[in-house]
C-alpha cells in the first residue's frame, strides 16, 4: 500500500521502464506524442466510424477525426472542472486528478484499437474469433486498444508497448474489468451491472478493456488511484467517455445531414407522433409495438432505458428532451434540407457548436456515483438529451436497410479474412510464405501466452499448457487483421480468396 500511495501522490507519472526525459518536460506530454505519431492512430483516418466516406465525400467522420474532436471536447471539459468551484476541485483532488493532458492522450488513443467496418467489424471478429479461433475473450475493440498501447506497438524504451505513464494507461480503460470477471454475476440485472456489461453475462461481459494477457497490467495502471471503487473509471477517463458520447450523438448527425441521409419527414413523424400520443402509446404491451409506426420506436426505446438505468429515467425530463431536439435538431435544422450552400453549412455548424457548447457545460462530479455511472457525467438533463440524439443516430441511420445490406457483406469479409489466414498458418508446408508480420505476431503472443500460465497455470483452464501455441496462433490472426484498414482488409480478402487480379500491388503492406 507504500508503494501504491507513493504512485498516486506522483500523480501516476511512473513508467515500467524508467526513461530519461528532457529537462522541464511533461511525462504526459510525452504520451500523448507517442499516442499520435502511432502508425495504429494514423491508419484510424482509413477505418469507419458509423457509416463509409465511399460515395459520401469528404463530409463523413473517419475513426481518426473522431477520436481528434473527442480529445478537444475531454480537453475543454477538463479545464472547466479544474477551474471550477473549491468543492469541486477539493473533490477532484481527492479522487486522484484530471489533468487535461491525460484527458487529451486518453481520447486521442480510445479508438485505436477499432477493427475495419465500425461496431459491425467489432462483432463480427468478436464472433468468429470465439467460434473458429476459440478465444475464451475473443475480441473488443477497448481491449484491443490497450493491447496496442501495452503489447503491440513500441517505441524507443521497449519494443513492446509504448512505456505510457499509468495515469494515461488508467484513463483509456472505459470498462475496467477482463470478460470474464462478470461470469458469476448472472443473477443480476443489467441495471444492477456497471454500463457495458451486458444483459447476457453467462460467457462474460459484452465490453471489457482487457484481455487475460493485459489484465495484470490493468490492474497495475489502477493501483495509482486507490480511492476508486471497482469497477470504477479513473476521472480522466470518465471525462474521455463522457466527452466520446457528446461527440457520438452530436458530431455523427451533423455527418448524417449533410450526407442528406436524415430526411426530415421520417424523423419528424416520429418525434411529433410520440409526443402527441404518449400516454396512449405507454398504455399499449410490449408486443402491441409496431417499429413501423411513427412513435412506437420511440417509445420502445424509452421502456428499455427505463429498464436498464431506473437510477436516473425520468418520464417528465424524458418528454423535454424529446421536445428540445424536435425543436432545434428537426423542426430547425432538418427543415431545410442540406444543399452545400454557405448558408446550410453555417446552419449545421451553429446546431453542433451550440449543442456541444451545452452538453459540456453540463457536467456533474459524483463522489459517490451509482454502479451504472462514473464520477464525471453528464447532468440529469444532458444525459437524456444525448439518449433522444442517438436514438435518432440508431433508427434513421443504423437501421436502415440499404446500409445494413452493405454492412452484411462487410461482415463476411471478416470471417473470410479469420478463417483464411487461420488455415494458412496451420498448414505446415505453408510455413515459409506466411507474411512475416503475422508470423512474428504469432511469435510476440505464444511467448505472452507462455508467461501466462508461468504465473498462473490455471488461467488457461482445462488445456493448460497445450493451449500455449493455439490460443498465441488465434490471438496473433485477430492482432492482424484488426490492425487492417478497411481498404486493406477488402483487398487482402480478394487476395486470400483469389479473386484479386492486382496480387503485387494488393499484397503490398502484408
Amino acid at each position: 500500500m507504500t508503494e501504491r500511495l507513493k504512485l498516486h501522490n506522483d500523480g501516476g507519472r511512473t513508467r515500467d521502464v524508467a526513461e530519461a526525459g528532457q529537462p522541464g518536460e511533461d511525462e504526459f506530454r510525452v504520451d500523448i506524442e507517442r499516442i499520435r505519431f502511432s502508425p495504429f492512430f494514423s491508419r484510424l483516418a482509413a477505418v469507419t466510424q458509423v457509416i463509409p466516406q465511399v460515395g459520401s465525400g469528404t463530409v463523413i467522420h473517419n475513426r481518426l477525426t473522431h477520436s481528434l474532436k473527442v480529445s478537444a471536447v475531454a480537453r475543454s471539459i477538463a479545464i472547466t472542472l479544474n477551474n471550477s468551484d473549491e468543492r469541486t476541485r477539493s473533490l477532484l483532488e481527492e479522487l486522484g486528478g484530471c489533468d487535461p493532458v491525460v484527458v487529451q492522450a486518453a481520447a486521442a488513443a480510445h479508438d485505436m484499437g477499432h477493427p475495419p467496418f465500425g461496431h459491425l467489424g467489432e462483432k463480427e471478429l468478436d464472433r468468429v474469433s470465439r467460434s473458429v479461433l476459440r478465444l475464451p475473450d475473443g475480441f473488443e475493440g477497448n481491449a484491443q486498444t490497450f493491447r496496442i498501447l501495452t503489447a503491440l506497438d513500441s517505441c524507443d524504451a521497449t519494443a513492446r508497448g509504448l512505456n505510457l505513464t499509468r495515469a494515461v494507461k488508467a484513463a483509456v480503460l472505459k470498462y475496467p474489468w477482463a470478460r470474464s470477471d462478470w461470469t458469476q454475476h448472472q443473477r443480476l440485472s443489467s441495471a444492477e451491472m456497471p454500463r457495458g456489461v451486458g444483459d447476457e453475462v453467462s460467457q462474460g461481459a459484452m465490453k471489457f478493456s482487457a484481455y487475460m494477457t493485459e489484465t495484470a497490467e490493468m490492474h497495475d495502471a489502477l493501483s495509482v488511484f486507490p480511492r476508486m471503487g471497482r469497477h470504477q473509471q479513473t476521472l480522466e477517463c470518465a471525462v474521455m467517455d463522457v466527452a466520446d458520447d457528446i461527440a457520438y450523438a452530436v458530431h455523427d448527425l451533423d455527418d448524417f445531414y449533410r450526407s442528406n441521409i436524415l430526411q426530415y419527414t421520417s424523423v419528424s413523424a416520429e418525434m411529433t407522433r410520440w409526443l402527441s400520443d404518449c400516454r396512449e402509446l405507454a398504455g399499449l404491451h410490449d408486443t402491441e409495438l409496431d417499429r413501423r409506426r411513427p412513435g412506437h420506436a420511440l417509445e420502445s426505446m424509452w421502456r428499455h432505458v427505463q429498464e436498464k438505468d431506473p437510477w436516473i429515467a425520468d418520464e417528465d425530463a424524458f418528454r423535454q428532451s424529446v421536445q428540445r431536439v424536435n425543436r432545434d435538431l428537426v423542426e430547425g435544422l432538418l427543415a431545410v434540407p442540406y444543399d452545400g450552400g454557405l448558408e446550410a453549412d453555417r446552419a449545421v455548424t451553429a446546431f453542433t457548436r451550440r449543442w456541444i457548447d451545452r452538453l459540456k457545460a453540463s457536467i456533474v462530479v459524483d463522489s459517490e456515483p451509482h454502479i451504472r455511472s462514473g464520477h464525471v457525467r453528464l447532468s440529469d438533463t444532458a444525459w437524456h438529451d444525448v439518449v433522444v440524439l442517438k436514438f435518432v443516430h440508431s433508427r434513421f441511420v443504423l437501421e436502415r436497410s440499404d446500409l445494413a445490406v452493405y454492412q452484411r457483406g462487410q461482415t463476411r469479409i471478416i470471417a473470410s479474412l479469420v478463417e483464411g489466414f487461420h488455415e494458412w498458418l496451420r498448414d505446415p508446408d505453408e510455413a515459409t510464405t506466411i507474411p512475416r508480420r503475422l508470423l512474428d505476431s504469432v511469435e510476440a503472443a505464444t511467448e505472452e501466452y507462455q508467461e501466462l500460465y508461468d504465473r498462473d497455470p490455471a488461467s488457461l483452464g482445462e488445456e493448460g499448457a497445450s493451449a500455449i501455441v493455439r490460443l498465441g496462433r488465434a490471438r496473433a490472426v485477430v492482432d492482424y487483421i484488426a490492425s487492417f484498414t478497411d481498404a486493406q482488409a477488402m483487398s487482402v480478402n480478394a487476395l486470400i480468396t483469389g479473386a484479386s487480379e492486382e496480387p503485387w500491388e494488393a499484397g503490398r503492406g502484408l
